[in-house]
């Protein structure tokens, strides 16, 4: 098949390349390099550096005549959310809707799209969240992967485009990039391997749910021929708490720092954690990388980075 990944030169994504090109498909990545790396694009994919909000997108799409997007291109900042929705809606919203658009025109067969379950369902009423617990966002950044699960939905009815909606858990690994609004385990490693002291938020007993990307990637591959339009979650069921993470990796990389606690960040949530059964029950998949292996997997590949 022929597949356009948006966000490709990015943490995710740049996996999910890999692994369809391994499988033969012909991969072709729509990335901006805003906060993509161009090292994370395989050699073997066509590169298109190029904005989702771009008009020219029309051109690409003429010509291509893709088979399935896999649409990853997002703000994904919680925070720049917060101080600009604006900036937030054009790139989630208006960005999406023009890949829509053109999908549509040119008869692209399958839109995979990668949702959040923390931020869509916001303060969880039970745990673990289900696809059917309610959706209450509390960031603009949430309100806008929700906005695009609804367009989802109207294309779908409208033009008969088929999706899948994937509704990730906290998403850890090799490639997530340590700097700006990114997941704590990259920015405990980065630090920890820095000799820098790592600061954790408050008491440290928020929990997530992480789920190391090369199980992400397996999920994405599952529901690439996919047939039924649906919403599903990706996670491990599983809380693990920031203290937890904290010394775990300081055990790891064994470099003698100790827990070190600063103020609680204003409106963290308190506790996330998804239950991915709906998926398994339809495609036999679940999380098969242990926390503490994917860690590690993790930290040789920071390490591999301070070497050169």
């Amino acid at each position: 098949m022929k597949i356009l990944i948006t966000g490709g030169a990015g943490f995710i994504a740049s996996h999910i390349a890999d692994e369809y090109i391994n499988l033969g498909h012909e991969v072709f990545i729509l990335d901006n390099l805003s906060t993509g790396f161009e090292g994370n694009i395989n050699s073997k994919a066509t590169f298109i550096n190029l904005d989702i909000c771009d008009k020219s997108l029309t051109e690409l799409f003429e010509v291509q005549k893709f088979d399935v997007v896999n649409h990853h291109a997002a703000q994904m900042d919680v925070r720049k959310s917060v101080a600009d929705p604006t900036f937030d809606a054009n790139t989630n919203i208006i960005g999406t809707i023009n890949l829509l658009q053109n999908a549509v025109k040119t008869g692209v067969k399958k839109f995979i799209f990668s949702s959040t379950g923390g931020a869509v369902y916001g303060e969880q009423e039970y745990f673990p969240a289900d696809e059917q617990h309610p959706t209450s966002p509390l960031s603009p950044y949430g309100i806008s992967k929700l906005t695009v699960e609804k367009y989802l939905f109207f294309y779908n009815k409208q033009y008969g485009l088929n999706y899948s909606i994937l509704r990730y858990a906290n998403i850890y690994g090799p490639r997530q990039n340590p700097f700006g609004e990114a997941g704590v385990i990259a920015i405990f490693t980065s630090k920890l391997l820095a000799g820098e002291q790592p600061i954790i938020n408050g008491e440290g007993t928020q929990t997530r749910d992480y789920v190391f990307v090369k199980d992400v990637v397996n999920a994405n591959v599952k529901v690439l021929k996919d047939e039924i339009p649906d919403i599903m979650n990706v996670g491990t069921g599983i809380e693990t708490n920031v203290n937890e993470i904290f010394n775990t990796l300081n055990k790891i990389i064994n470099n003698g720092q100790v827990e070190k606690h600063g103020p609680s960040a204003p409106g963290e949530q308190l506790r996330s954690v998804i239950t991915s059964d709906k998926f398994y029950k339809r495609f036999n998949w679940k999380p098969t990388t242990k926390l503490t292996d994917g860690l590690r997997e993790t930290v040789i590949f920071f390490e591999s980075k301070l070497v050169k």
